[in-house]
């Protein structure tokens, strides 16, 4: 480095190597003892790079190689930047006023130089992203619940507002997910249903089924009891049964119109792709952006507790009360820092028969884990099992409670599980010494897994009843024919009647729980009961589990019922709603915040565990179990599936020659291998990412290095002037 090179700056640019204003010194060169070239080169950056540089050199030496030299790091960037002047926007470079007044000269001069075409094209493109930002803040303004997100935020603080912010995402995804079946599925039916268009349906009969496993008795027992439409109501049995909500009703072949036939068996199995495939993506999209932030705010220990000192307030809180619950968090999350560094440093000293003792006891709570699993799903699968074998029961044998306690076991069964296991997983992790923030993600993956898995056990168990042979009847048809004559619907009203029934608690619970806890503790406050118990806490981790749980249900569902979707977006609009009075009026956060609760991708996280386990059913279901002869798009196929080799046997040859090779092993094997690559390439791409961080935080270090030892510096030479003056 020489001064040379330091005045051939271009002015008014940032520079890596420092640059000292004689200004701000307020010194002459005099007062110190060594040429302002040898003073800059003390300065711990500069020697720093110096050292690399002599490692680049030595190196590409012997590989024979010749490092070209290079101009100073700000002329390359002023270059690069007015070579992208036409293409990129001066915004978007991290300057100074005067630094982007000085490049948008540099643009006009440049457009004189241009051709009308040129200059014109130029224009246009401006004014084009001008456009697209002006639409884009326009449409922030259309946003759901906007203003009720902002002022959850500006009260409670960021961690509060992910949660209403997800619920946001799923009320959206459910209604986008109602279009796409409305669309393919009820649309054509209900325009050829009231004559809207010249269009007729086309029924089929079924070819080589024995005429009794066509035979579907829908039950009419509401017209005797007024009850019962309660029943019905609630169930989905009734009335319900045979309306557009649940899947015996497409009782279609197809419709048929003026210039082209609708194959409706085809449409009803593209819409249910057609959604898991839009959540998938949807989720995926989401999720890598929060994956992005996550690794870009990986963080050693000593940045871990600077970046809470220092920049861990959340500038959104603006109530007293709130602001004091954030001191609190702080504080916890410091605790909790130190907690774990105290365990790490336990973990470090800890003695052969500590750890064999430790891992002992982990391994024999994990085996009550599973007990408590097992026997949790033990009692869904009995509980299954009673509820179908009596549901057939005669109406007007049972008493009002006893008929919907029978239909509603299973779900009364799993939200008892639902509530009863996380309690003893809680108390259960005490005892196996680990570190605060592993305690609360081993919890939540214990409870994510007992909520999600207990839907499954449901699905599969009613699989094993419906796929049960014990009779010539059951032998003909492929399922059993005479307990579920369709048994589509009868799964559809099973993820109905869980759908309301989490509706139903998640309400009962807010009147009946929340609001007369508030009531006592604000008003008997004396009572030292009442003290203890304390105001209900908004526990961000349980209501994300609970809303996840519900999408979950609506994505096994909405093939069995099409309008689930449809009660799912009502249900959680109604939800948004309880939640926010319940938040406002009965509930403070929970000062034990969830680390993760800043951010969406733990949530998106669930999210996407409960979609996979929500594709594992339907797929088995349409690819393994007969479909119901009596009800359905599919009384002519054998399963739900066949109806795509049927389509694609419709084809002209070569095309039928082209579905069978993007299907076959030969394309396969090459397709798994290339996405292989691609993901190792991203993985690469992110690695590189993750390096390019570190070392911009180590530039962050070399300079407040460097402005250390400036400071030192002009101390010394301060107090060597003094000393001179005096």
């Amino acid at each position: 480095m020489s001064e040379s090179s330091i005045s051939t700056l271009p002015p008014g640019r940032p520079s890596r190597q420092p640059f000292i204003h004689q200004e701000s010194l307020s010194l002459d060169s005099s007062c110190f003892s060594s040429p302002p070239v040898n003073f800059l080169q003390e300065l711990p950056s500069y020697r720093s790079i110096a050292r690399k540089r002599t490692t680049i050199l030595s190196r590409d030496k012997q590989n024979g190689t010749l490092l070209k030299p290079t101009d100073s790091y700000n002329f390359q960037l002023e270059g690069e930047i007015t070579e992208d002047l036409d293409n990129q926007s001066i915004r978007k470079y991290a300057l100074n006023i005067s630094e982007k007044r000085r490049l948008r000269d540099i643009q006009e001069t440049q457009m004189k130089y241009l051709s009308e075409w040129d200059q014109w094209k130029r224009y246009s493109s401006k004014s084009w992203k001008r456009f697209i930002e002006k639409a884009r803040e326009m449409t922030t303004h259309l946003e759901l619940w906007r203003e009720d997100i902002r002022s959850i935020e500006g009260k409670f603080g960021t961690g509060i507002q992910s949660y209403f912010s997800f619920l946001r995402f799923l009320v959206l995804l459910n209604l986008v997910i109602f279009l796409i079946i409305f669309m393919v599925v009820l649309l054509p039916v209900l325009l050829t249903r009231y004559k809207i268009t010249n269009s007729s349906f086309i029924l089929i009969p079924s070819k080589d089924v024995d005429i009794q496993c066509t035979v579907y008795p829908i039950s009419s027992s509401g017209l005797i009891y007024f009850y019962s439409y309660v029943i019905d109501l609630l169930s989905g049995t009734g009335f319900l049964e045979d309306t557009y909500l649940f899947y015996g009703h497409y009782t279609i072949d197809g419709v048929k119109f003026q210039n082209f036939i609708y194959d409706l068996p085809l449409a009803y199995l593209l819409s249910t792709i057609a959604y898991l495939a839009l959540s998938l993506v949807w989720i995926v999209k989401r999720s890598v952006e929060g994956f992005k932030i996550n690794l870009i705010r990986s963080e050693e220990h000593f940045q871990s507790y600077c970046n809470k000192i220092f920049a861990g307030w959340d500038f959104c809180i603006t109530n007293r009360s709130m602001a004091d619950l954030k001191h609190s968090s702080l504080r916890y999350e410091l605790r909790a820092d130190l907690e774990e560094e105290r365990i790490r440093q336990k973990i470090a000293e800890r003695t052969s028969e500590e750890t064999i003792r430790i891992y002992s006891l982990r391994l024999f709570l994990n085996c009550i884990v599973l007990a408590v699993l097992a026997a949790c799903f033990y009692a869904i699968y009995r509980a299954t099992i009673f509820s179908q074998e009596h549901m057939k029961k005669e109406i007007d044998k049972m008493v009002f409670g006893e008929n919907l306690l029978i239909l509603y076991l299973p779900s009364i069964v799993i939200t008892l599980a639902n509530f009863i296991t996380p309690i003893i997983f809680a108390k259960i992790i005490h005892y196996e010494d680990y570190s605060p923030g592993f305690e609360i993600r081993l919890t939540i993956l214990r409870c994510v897994f007992m909520r999600l898995a207990t839907i499954c056990v449901l699905v599969f168990t009613l699989g094993s009843k419906i796929t049960s042979c014990d009779s010539y009847l059951c032998d003909l048809c492929g399922y059993n024919q005479k307990l579920y004559p369709c048994w589509e619907t009868q799964v559809g009203q099973e993820m109905y009647k869980l759908m309301i029934f989490d509706l139903i608690i998640i309400l009962a619970v807010t009147l009946f729980v929340d609001f007369p806890r508030k009531i006592l503790v604000t008003y008997c406050s004396s009572w030292k009961l009442f003290q203890c118990w304390g105001e209900q806490e908004f526990a961000i981790p349980d209501n994300v589990l609970g809303i996840v749980y519900g999408q979950t249900i609506c994505w096994i569902g909405a093939f069995f019922s099409p309008l689930l979707p449809a009660i799912a977006t009502l249900k959680f609009i109604i939800i948004f709603y309880v939640k926010e009075i319940s938040l406002l009026y009965t509930c403070r956060p929970s000062p034990r915040q969830f680390r993760a609760s800043n951010s969406n991708f733990f949530f998106l996280l669930v999210l996407l565990i409960g979609l996979c386990l929500a594709i594992i059913p339907l797929t088995i279901s349409m690819a393994r179990i007969p479909s119901s002869k009596a009800c359905g798009p599919f009384t002519n196929f054998n399963t739900t599936w066949e109806v795509v080799p049927k389509t694609v046997s419709t084809f002209p040859n070569s095309l039928q020659t082209l579905v069978y090779g993007i299907t076959s092993e030969a394309f396969a094997v090459p397709f798994f291998m290339i996405i292989c690559l691609i993901m190792f390439y991203f993985i690469a791409l992110a690695g590189a990412h993750k390096r390019v961080v570190v070392q911009l935080r180590e530039q962050l270090n070399l300079e407040s290095r460097d402005k250390r030892y400036l400071i030192q510096k002009l101390t010394e030479a301060q107090r060597d002037l003094r000393n001179r003056l005096d």
